[in-house]
Formats: structure tokens, C-alpha cells, sequence
């Protein structure tokens, strides 16, 4: 069953519905505390938690943190509110006033002198689309600089709901407990650093008018399993293209990757001075003189292969650019072909925009993405969703944007959940085009853009199982070959 991620605003218009059904605000607002409250007390269990401080801010998320405190105090848990002015919302002025009412302890600032055990993060809630005041921005600072277990309710206070950005600093959360539905910030961009661990809580039915933004790309890949009479042409030829004189390495660990990812057979053609180089490293890979191909060369080593990757290590000069043009018009040709674009064929790609075909699979980071769309990288990464589908909408084909939560757009959008730091490394980009076109040459239609970026963040959390700084593409190779197994 796929996991769905909402955006905010098809939340918020749910809820109104929810409400126009003659269903309560303030009793949904209760509901959604006493859930949460409920599973802060199983959290609490197993951990010397007895002083709580609730930090509410003005809006509807404010309410429920006044409802979490009053069933905490309930419970017998030692807990104080310190709370900003209250809005205008009269569920909130209700959830306040039955605070009062359970005795909890209310501080009308947010000057906390005394050590808690645990910090409960109410400021505010999905709605927060602007950069915070200097005050609000000393206030999470603070938060942030207390000890003891730190928890958000819904999101994290400053992390924009459908971004993952931080507007311009957000709490850094042990957990987070989100609200009737799950929210693409929370996965992609800079979300993944401030969210912890993440629960959901959910409380009322979906109706046929909420429409998922995302998917959660599912972690449980099983490959099928190899025919006993199974030969190297029956897991498909790799096409590693790339490799200018003076940078040989990318072809290397892409042709690599494609082995270790289970294809039958791999082929560089990159300029000769590598040769020697590749086959100390990797005698079964097959090689070829990028020079010497002429345009019929090529099309008859494209008829022989079942997917390609090109750009790694291409370069960007005038021999460069020969050789993309080269190329690329007989791939584009080529629908029967799986073909990966990375690297510096993307930077060619960005000179001459061209409609491409479904067969195309373009991983450009965000600064690739920000030359393909004359846009600063600052850009991409401030709204990656609408990057990736812009994208999409320019050249066609099928794209992943990589990064933390990285975004893969096929028929749908999907988001990557594993992966780690330790990934921020040159080569990684080059291991992933080799999988790609690996796993496509295997299987086609038969595996998913999505399941194959997993699989390779798979590889990666693998290898960062000892730590994750210091970590090198080229050491994937094994780990690749645990997770294609599994």
C-alpha cells in the first residue's frame, strides 16, 4: 500500500469540509491533543520524564498544545505552559481557558529558568509560509538550546510544510507527532534534520476530494530471482559513454555500479588514455575508443546494448560538445533504448533544450536542476517539488532530484525516505546513473525509477553503518551487491 504525502493548503481544505459536515472544530482540536497526549505517555514509559514545558505560540497549534498540557497534568505529569499573546481563534481562546481550569501552570513569555525534562513544541503550525520576526527566531533559538526530549507537534516550528525549508531556522525535533496527514516537508529538503522520529496521528476519513501530492517510495524492494539457465545476454548490456581525457574516474565507478547492480554485460567508451586504468580496476568491462566512433559506429553499437548513461566525466569543451552532439541526436532516436543522462550532459542539455522521449532518466542535484532552469540554486531548493515538476514540464522525460528526500518524478512523484549524509560525496551521482541503467537493462518496465534511487540510498545507508563521514563512491560496489540481493 503506497504511503501518501499531502500539501498543506489540501489539508487545511479537508479539514474545512470535515467542519461544513457539521463536525467540531474545537472537538477535532481535542481529539487530535488527547491522541497525542496518549502516545506522550507510552513515550514517556520507559524514560525519567515528570517536568514538561508546552511552548504554545497564537493559532490553532497553540490549542492543542494548551489541550496536551491540561490531559498531561491529568495524567500527573509536573507540566507549565509558556505561551505568547493569544490570537483571535475562539478554539484556542477555549483550549487556554480549560488549561486554567486543570490548574496547569500558564507564563505569559517564553523566559524559561528552570530545567525540564521534556519540551513540547506548539509554536506553530502548517499554516507558517513566511520568514519569522527576529523574536520568534530568538524564541526556537532558545527551544532549541534546552536540554531534555524535544517533540513538535505537527511540524516543527519554522520548517515549511510543503518545502522542508527552514523559515529561517526551525526546532530540531527527537519527534514529531503530525496531524491527520503526512506533509512533503517533512521528508525532503532540509526536513529530514529537524523532524526525529515521526508518528501520525489520524483521526478523521479521507473523503474523494483530497488528492496526494507524493508517495513515500516503499523500502521493501524484493528483485525477482534468477533462471537457473540464465546467461550474461539475458541480464542486459550497459552502455557507459563519457570519460574526457583528463577525467576518467566517473565512467569508472558508473561501469562498476552497472556490474555490481547485476547487469550481463558492461561497455565504456571513453577516451583510451583510461583503458588501461579500467581493466586493472575491472577486467570484465568491456572498452572502446570514444574517437573512434564514427556516426555509424554508433548506431551500431546502439543497436547491440540495452541502456545507456551518458555524461559522466564528458567534460565541457569543444571536443566535448562534439561529442554529446554526436550522441546525443542517434539516443534521442533511440526509443527502444533505457538512457540515462547525468553529469555534463546535462549541462549540454541545459545550452540546447530538447523535448525528450519516456526512455529518458535525468539525475541532476540542485545545481544542475538550477542550470537546466536559468534559476540560482537557492531557487530549486527553496521549492523542490515545483523544481521537479518544472523540469518535467520543460524537457519531458523522467527525473530524480537528488539530495536529502530526494524527489523522483515518473507518473507520480515520489519521495526517497533512506539515504544519509555520509552520500554528499563525489561519485555518488555517477554510481546512481550506473544502477539506473543497470537495473532498467534487467528489467524495464519491471522496476520502478523510484525503487531503484531506493535501492541505491539503500547501498548508501549500508556502507554508513560505521559512520557516515569519510564514506567514497567507489567503495558502493559491495553494498550494491547486499541490496539487489536481499
Amino acid at each position: 500500500m503506497q504511503v501518501v504525502v499531502y500539501h498543506s493548503d489540501d489539508i487545511r481544505a479537508w479539514e474545512q469540509r470535515w467542519f461544513a459536515a457539521q463536525n467540531s472544530s474545537l472537538g477535532l482540536m481535542q481529539q487530535a491533543a488527547w491522541s497525542i497526549a496518549q502516545q506522550f505517555i507510552k513515550l514517556f514509559k520507559d524514560r525519567t520524564i515528570n517536568k514538561i514545558a508546552v511552548w504554545c505560540g497564537q493559532g490553532n497549534n497553540a490549542g492543542d498544545g494548551y489541550f496536551i498540557a491540561s490531559y498531561l497534568k491529568q495524567a500527573g505529569f509536573h507540566v507549565e505552559i509558556f505561551a505568547a499573546q493569544l490570537g483571535e481563534s475562539n478554539d484556542l481562546h477555549c483550549a487556554a481557558q480549560f488549561a486554567i481550569e486543570k490548574k496547569v501552570q500558564i507564563h505569559s513569555n517564553f523566559d524559561i529558568k528552570k530545567t525540564f525534562d521534556c519540551h513540547i513544541d506548539a509554536l506553530f503550525g502548517i499554516g507558517l509560509n513566511r520568514e519569522l520576526n527576529t523574536n520568534w527566531q530568538q524564541a526556537i533559538q532558545q527551544f532549541n538550546e534546552q536540554t531534555g526530549l524535544k517533540i513538535s507537534i505537527d511540524i516543527p516550528s519554522g520548517l515549511h510544510a510543503n518545502t522542508g525549508c527552514t523559515l529561517p531556522c526551525a526546532i530540531r525535533a527527537d519527534h514529531t507527532f503530525t496531524v491527520l496527514g503526512l506533509k512533503a516537508g517533512l521528508f525532503t529538503g532540509q526536513g529530514k534534520e529537524y523532524t526525529g522520529e515521526l508518528h501520525l496521528i489520524d483521526l478523521i476519513p479521507i473523503d474523494q476530494e483530497l488528492k496526494p501530492l507524493a508517495y513515500l517510495a516503499p523500502t521493501n524492494i524484493r528483485l525477482p530471482k534468477r533462471m537457473a539457465f540464465g546467461h550474461k545476454g539475458s541480464y542486459g548490456h550497459v552502455l557507459v559513454v563519457g570519460g574526457h581525457e583528463q577525467m576518467g574516474g566517473a565512467v569508472i565507478m558508473a561501469a562498476e555500479a552497472a556490474f555490481h547492480a547485476g547487469a550481463g554485460k558492461v561497455t565504456v567508451v571513453c577516451h583510451q588514455k583510461h583503458h588501461q586504468a579500467i581493466l586493472s580496476r575491472a577486467p570484465n568491462i568491456m572498452l572502446r575508443d570514444i574517437n573512434g566512433f564514427d556516426e555509424k559506429d554508433i548506431k551500431e553499437i546502439l543497436s547491440q546494448v540495452d541502456a545507456v548513461c551518458f555524461g559522466m566525466g564528458l567534460g565541457r569543451d569543444d571536443w566535448a560538445k562534439q561529442i554529446y552532439q554526436q550522441w546525443f541526436n542517434l539516443l534521442n532516436q533511440s526509443t527502444h533504448l533505457e538512457t540515462v543522462l547525468d553529469a555534463d550532459a546535462l549541462w549540454f542539455l541545459a545550452k540546447q533544450p530538447q523535448k525528450l522521449g519516456a526512455h529518458f532518466y535525468l539525475t541532476p542535484h540542485p545545481g544542475e536542476a538550477a542550470t537546466l532552469l536559468g534559476c540560482s540554486t537557492a531557487q530549486i531548493e527553496n521549492d523542490r517539488i515545483a523544481a521537479i515538476y518544472a523540469l518535467q514540464h520543460k524537457y519531458a522525460g523522467q527525473w530524480v532530484l537528488k539530495g536529502a528526500g530526494s524527489l523522483i518524478l515518473e507518473d507520480d512523484l515520489y519521495i526517497c525516505t533512506e539515504g544519509n549524509a555520509g552520500m554528499g560525496t563525489g561519485g555518488m551521482g555517477d554510481v546512481l546513473a550506473g544502477m539506473i541503467a543497470s537495473l532498467k537493462a534487467q528489467f524495464h518496465k519491471g522496476i520502478a525509477l523510484h525503487e531503484i534511487v531506493t535501492l541505491h540510498a539503500q547501498a548508501g545507508d549500508q556502507l554508513a553503518k560505521q559512520g557516515m563521514r569519510g564514506l567514497q563512491a567507489y567503495q558502493m560496489n559491495e553494498a550494491i551487491t547486499q541490496v539487489v540481493n536481499q
